[in-house]
């Protein structure tokens, strides 16, 4: 199983917000993170779980 085929649970989805904005998350599945478009950032879910650490995340490029 590669790292692509990790599955998050929707309903853990549906919870989690950015912890700096507090909106929802987008899940980018190819990229395995979760999408944070008010604050700007990706965090990353390695293994299956989110890391929702912003000292974790990556800030996001002017194109995505």
């Amino acid at each position: 199983m590669g790292d692509n085929d990790i599955l998050i649970d929707p309903k853990l989805l549906e919870i989690l917000v950015c912890p700096i904005s507090k909106t929802p998350l987008v899940y980018d599945r190819q990229k395995q993170e979760l999408i944070s478009k008010a604050a700007g950032l990706a965090y990353p879910i390695r293994d299956g779980i989110p890391i929702m650490l912003v000292d974790e995340a990556r800030p996001l490029e002017m194109d995505e």
